[in-house]
């Protein structure tokens, strides 16, 4: 449990360094850079610990679909309660078969 947590907390902060300067388009580039290198820093922060944490409870490659899923719930609340998107039921159906991907990287065969 820890490790979702962790990368929970990391794909906070991951989505909102590349994604948060979207509403802020007036501000310098090299700034939204800045800012959102520093923000990202605080994701490898979370990140890191996570993968040590959960590398031999779960394969790198699940690590990275855990990963995965988790940034496209995080993105999907980001996107409609701070830019203020409709999630529409295309977007929904395809996060939805990216999710089904999970079936077949935990499946043992």
């Amino acid at each position: 449990m820890k490790t979702i947590v962790l990368l929970t907390i990391s794909n906070i902060f991951m989505t909102i360094a590349w994604y948060g300067h979207l509403k802020y388009k007036s501000a310098p580039i090299a700034t939204v850079i800045l800012v959102s290198w520093l923000i990202a820093s605080l994701e490898y922060c979370f990140q890191v610990p996570a993968n040590r944490i959960g590398y031999g409870q779960f394969s790198a490659a699940q690590l990275k679909t855990i990963q995965e899923v988790i940034t496209l719930v995080v993105f999907s609340f980001f996107s409609v309660f701070y830019l203020k998107e409709e999630l529409r039921w295309n977007v929904i159906v395809g996060f939805g078969m990216m999710a089904g991907a999970v079936f077949f990287i935990f499946k043992k065969w």
